[in-house]
């Protein structure tokens, strides 16, 4: 079996050859037995890849065969294995996901796939915290809290709901008859810290079985690189076609986000809190489509744009993006799901920026510290900081900067050499920028939007801050960037007040 997996791990290397082989071989792989779970992680994870980056047609159908049914495989091992719901994998069809999610991923959840997510009691790491909840959805409960050493809340629970309703169902539907606004709600389950256990089984959210779309690209040639992609060309390339989706397609692709986000254990401030009347489609060539929206009006943040977005390579979810703008600033976090890391990360990144460039007018883009490894090992490892570095990012602080060009040339005079990951972390001690060629270097360097919100503003600052913000109100956050770039003094005075 390892010479097959072997050979199937090959073919993402073999763009540009007869696929056929392929072919024979993923549907030999589709009969064959499977007896270990990392076998089977293996099969999974190069099948997902190479349905995302078919070499035909045939192969795409060859690969959703492969996946269809993979739940199947996974029983036939009898208890899931704890290997499955690993960060790196999980999500696969036929596994569970175990993880605390927020108030509001936690009623959407629920209410897409209910029955199959509960409380996780086993793994509840502090049951004690459920306490101020059920005090406040069922008064009968202070009985015992808070004066009971150990509070026995999945009795109390248990109890209280209706037969055949889940424990998750009945919290969240006593929580919403509180009076009171919502945040208070929230705040009472999260406060509780509820562990859930999610079921995929066969379900379509599912990373096996997640789509939005056929497959339409084919790589008969090699996959591009970093080497094929220039930022400063590609932000200036012809403008991309983007169609804003109605409001009953934008339910359902917001839907197919958060679950996509919700079984690789993340959660995101714009997934939770989309502006459903403006999700726009972009197609980016090459199979990429790009989902992207703002905040919802209540949740806008004082100063900085906001926007989230999640990318789809043949109609596979490969990763997500969220973007921080202000005046022609935006802070872009890139998160590529592992299992496509060998692909066309650098022309994916390098279109999001375009898409940024077009819709935002921004053209000064920032790489926050954790991106390039600060308190981030995955990024240590991938080496993110040369990522960005060879896509002409540079480091704000001076010192690193140097100490880049120094790393710079002892690899270039030795080719075999490494950075190790002890420089790694040094070097990620600093955001990095990249400005347009023509631009005046380091204008953003010393600027932090802490600063600015702290400060006292001029009367005549915030007059026409206020101005700008009234566009927002109306014309969401596109329009309100549009409005800070234009005016040129309102961007020196800001500037001003939030890099003293």
């Amino acid at each position: 079996m390892d010479a097959l997996l072997e050979e199937l791990a090959a073919w993402k290397r073999r763009y540009g050859e007869d696929p056929s082989p392929l072919v024979d071989l993923l549907h030999r792989l589709t009969d064959a037995p499977f007896a270990s779970a990392e076998d089977l992680i293996r099969l999974h994870e190069d099948a997902l890849f190479l349905r995302a980056y078919p070499h035909s047609m045939a192969v795409a159908r060859a690969c959703d065969e492969l996946l269809c049914g993979f739940g199947a495989r996974i029983a036939a091992l009898g208890e899931v294995p704890e290997a499955m719901e690993e960060p790196e994998v999980s999500g696969i069809a036929g596994a569970s996901v175990t993880a605390i999610f927020t108030y509001e991923s936690a009623c959407a959840l629920a209410a897409r796939h209910s029955g199959a997510i509960d409380i996780a009691w086993e793994d509840c790491p502090e049951p004690d915290r459920f306490g101020p909840l059920l005090a406040a959805i069922l008064p009968a409960a202070r009985e015992e809290w808070p004066v009971e050493a150990h509070f026995p809340a999945r009795e109390w629970i248990e109890r209280a709901r209706k037969p055949g309703q889940t424990s998750l169902e009945w919290i969240l539907k006593k929580l919403m008859k509180l009076d009171g606004p919502r945040v208070r709600q929230a705040e009472l389950y999260d406060g509780a810290r509820i562990m859930l256990s999610w079921r995929l089984g066969e379900s379509a959210a599912a990373r096996t079985h997640t789509r939005r779309g056929a497959a339409e690209f084919f790589h008969a040639s090699p996959l591009l690189g970093r080497k094929d992609v220039d930022l400063a060309t590609g932000l200036n390339g012809p403008a991309l076609p983007v169609r804003r989706l109605r409001l009953p397609e934008a339910r359902a692709a917001l839907a197919l986000i958060q679950d996509t986000s919700a079984v690789r254990y993340r959660e995101l401030y714009g997934f939770n809190f989309p502006d459903r009347k403006r999700v726009l489609s972009v197609n980016a060539g090459r199979g990429l489509e790009i989902l992207f929206f703002g905040a919802a009006p209540e949740a806008r943040l004082p100063l900085r744009a906001y926007h989230a977005g999640m990318f789809f390579k043949n109609g596979v979810p490969a990763g997500y993006i969220e973007v921080l703008s202000f005046f022609e600033r935006a802070e872009v976090g890139f998160n590529l799901y592992y299992t496509f890391r060998e692909g066309e990360t650098a022309w994916i990144y390098a279109k999001l920026l375009q898409l940024c460039r077009q819709l935002l007018g921004v053209n000064v883009f920032w790489a926050d510290p954790y991106q390039i490894g600060r308190d981030n090992e995955e990024a240590i490892e991938s080496g993110a900081f040369w990522f960005y570095r060879k896509l002409g990012f540079r480091p704000v602080d001076p010192i690193l900067e140097a100490l880049a060009r120094k790393e710079e040339r002892r690899l270039a005079a030795h080719r075999d050499a490494r950075t190790p990951a002890r420089l790694l972390r040094r070097l990620a001690g600093s955001p990095m920028a990249w400005e347009p060629p023509g631009a005046a270097p380091g204008a953003w360097d010393r600027f932090h939007i802490r600063r600015l919100a702290g400060a006292r503003w001029p009367r005549a600052v915030r007059t026409r801050f206020e101005a700008a913000l009234r566009l927002r109100e109306a014309g969401g956050e596109s329009r309100y960037l549009r409005a800070l770039q234009k005016d040129a003094w309102l961007r020196a005075e800001m500037l001003r007040l939030g890099s003293e």
